[in-house]
């Protein structure tokens, strides 16, 4: 992802996971339990068997591998013209600052440059008292109900546990309490004296743990952004990274003495009631949009020309995009946007305090830069495949794939029916991938190929050519999920990923909400049903890989990019509750706000992601 640094963090996937965030997990009885929501996941099937550590390390190095590609091309500079230590001049969207000439007709980078006003509204607390070690000991923030934001500070070692104590490790723990509706929150850490390295923890009354940072960027300062539930109670742990309490209700439990020192903690709910800098720019048509920020402001948020916000977020999780991206990434905060139509958009710098540094950059879509005439190939493989999947980041290694023929006793299906199940599976891919994106018209120049293995020649390996591997098991993968996409990259700058389809869970016995099985009666057009559910579960792949983030699974827009929090809706079973039959509905990509359990806000409209990530090469 990753925002996250996990440092001694070994736990595996829990509900969240699975239920997009809707559902607490229960305690592992290994080390340490997690909840996690992964952009990446659809449908994690087990709590056991992921050694995050190992994903996050991965994920790293790839986002640093990827940064290190960005091109050099230099930057238009542009500073704000609010005068630093004002308000008012730019606060709005309809007062903000135009920044003329940038977009993908002139300058395509932009080094934005201003300051953030410090929020005056927010409270500042004297530091808590000691003890604060554990759990039941922890300050109360006063956060969501008596204010939206606090400032206060502490050190690391001062208590009875530190250097000077008993020598297990010192931590400072603080009481978050969620309202009648799920609260988004961002914590950071300064420690602008001493030598402290810190880490942020999040807790649960239980004991799980739910997110946790130890390096934000490029520093040794700390940072998470978590959307949790409502009427819920949490507990933000500051220490010396990497260290963690084994039992966070127990103070002393520690695993010894880190660093130490002083400590500034901001913890803001939402977007800043203070200072705000909005900047406007014309972007076109298939524009890919990316920004990053870093110093002091901490939000960034797009807007379109309707005044919509269209992607939010405190976080950095360029980790996942595709290793050949151009876009920006590090720092506190990453947004990026494909323009569905021509018009004035405009950026904020929503939150934070102090100087801060905007990178500020438009591509056109990676395939309309491919050599003239190309077309991107994405080549559905029902044979089974080795594949190294090491590629999405779990240390992985090389994997054989059983093929789509082995599952289908599970179905209660024979090898005669794998050929109609193909057909269904490839028609819904195609459906959603080419006819609706056509029937939409947002892109002239859309151009996708859709290849099978049963019908086609084995084209990967060639260039312009993706796949979406239909097969095998999570023992075979190493990989607890149904559905895995390489990376999510707007603009499709990566056009030679691979993304997996596991049929181990779906072709369970009846009973699990995972299984394509606990949804067939007896009237039931079991091969219309499961090539549908297989094929929205691989359109949903497909379009992380050209640019998609997850939408939200709670509310009342179903789309493909839904995470899975309700097997039922991807596998479009109708109010009936039996799949094939003649009430299923068409599952379709959508506009729909982006997933809250993974802290993005903002309106995600998937159609234009998918419809521009295909474009038939200009060169």
């Amino acid at each position: 992802m990753e925002k996250r640094s996990l440092g001694v963090l070994a736990a595996g996937v829990a509900a969240a996971l699975l239920l997009g965030g809707q559902t607490a997990a229960t305690a592992e009885p290994q080390a340490v339990p997690m909840i996690q929501p992964d952009p990446l996941l659809m449908f994690p099937a087990h709590r056991a068997g992921t050694d995050w550590a190992a994903v996050t390390s991965a994920r790293e190095t790839k986002a640093r591998e990827r940064r290190q590609r960005v091109g050099t091309q230099a930057a238009l500079p542009y500073r704000e013209k609010e005068p630093v230590g004002t308000t008012g001049a730019n606060d709005t969207l309809a007062t903000a600052e135009h920044i003329a000439g940038f977009g993908t007709r002139a300058h395509s980078k932009v080094a934005l440059t201003g300051d953030i006003r410090p929020d005056d509204s927010i409270p500042t607390l004297p530091p808590f008292p000691e003890t604060d070690d554990a759990i039941g000991l922890a300050g109360d923030t006063g956060i969501p109900g008596a204010r939206h934001a606090v400032r206060t500070s502490g050190v690391i070692g001062d208590g009875a546990h530190g250097s000077a104590g008993d020598g297990t490790g010192d931590f400072d723990y603080y009481r978050i309490q969620s309202g009648a509706t799920s609260l988004t929150f961002t914590a950071r850490t300064a420690t602008p004296t001493g030598g402290l390295d810190t880490v942020l923890a999040l807790w649960d009354a239980d004991g799980n743990l739910w997110d946790l940072n130890g390096d934000s960027g490029g520093t040794t300062d700390s940072a998470l952004t978590v959307t949790i539930q409502a009427d819920r109670t949490f507990y933000l742990m500051v220490g010396s990274d990497p260290a963690l309490l084994p039992d966070p209700t127990t103070p002393g439990t520690g695993p010894g003495v880190g660093t130490e020192g002083p400590y500034d903690l901001l913890i803001t709910s939402g977007r800043s009631a203070g200072d705000l800098d909005y900047y406007s720019f014309d972007l076109r048509a298939g524009d890919v949009l990316g920004a990053s920020v870093a110093g002091g402001g901490t939000r960034l948020a797009v807007h379109d020309p309707a005044g919509r916000e269209v992607f939010g977020s405190a976080q950095d999780l360029t980790s996942l995009f595709a290793v050949d991206s151009p876009m920006p990434g590090g720092g506190n905060a990453v947004v990026d946007f494909v323009a569905p139509a021509a018009g004035r958009y405009r950026l904020g710098v929503e939150a934070g305090e102090g100087p801060y540094d905007v990178k500020l950059e438009a591509f056109r879509p990676g395939t309309e830069t491919a050599p003239r005439g190309s077309v991107h190939t994405i080549f559905l493989d029902f044979d089974g495949a080795r594949v190294n999947t090491s590629i999405f980041g779990n240390g992985g290694g090389l994997r054989d794939l059983s093929p789509l023929a082995d599952f289908l006793p599970g179905w209660g299906l024979a090898a005669r029916d794998e050929r109609a199940l193909i057909t269904s599976v490839v028609a819904t891919v195609r459906e959603n991938l080419e006819r609706d994106m056509v029937a939409k018209g947002l892109n002239p120049r859309f151009a996708l190929r859709v290849l099978n293995s049963r019908d086609h020649a084995d084209p990967w390996g060639q260039p312009n050519v993706s796949r979406v591997v239909v097969g095998g098991t999570i023992a075979e993968s190493g990989i607890p999920t149904v559905g895995i996409a390489q990376s999510i990259d707007a603009g499709n700058f990566g056009r030679e990923e691979t993304a997996l389809v596991l049929l181990d869970e779906i072709s369970a016995p009846a009973g699990s909400r995972l299984s394509l099985n606990t949804y067939v009666g007896p009237h039931s057009d079991k091969i219309a049903f499961i090539g549908r559910a297989v094929g929205n579960i691989t359109s949903h792949e497909a379009g992380h890989m050209s640019g998609s983030w997850h939408t939200s699974g709670p509310n009342e827009v179903h789309g493909i990019m839904d995470p899975g929090g309700n097997p039922a809706v991807m596998f479009a079973v109708g109010p009936d509750g039996v799949g094939g039959t003649a009430d299923d509905p068409d599952l379709d990509f959508t506009e729909d706000e982006l997933s809250p359990a993974e802290g993005f806000t903002g309106i995600e409209d998937t159609v234009a992601r998918t419809a521009w990530a295909f474009v038939r090469g200009t060169g």
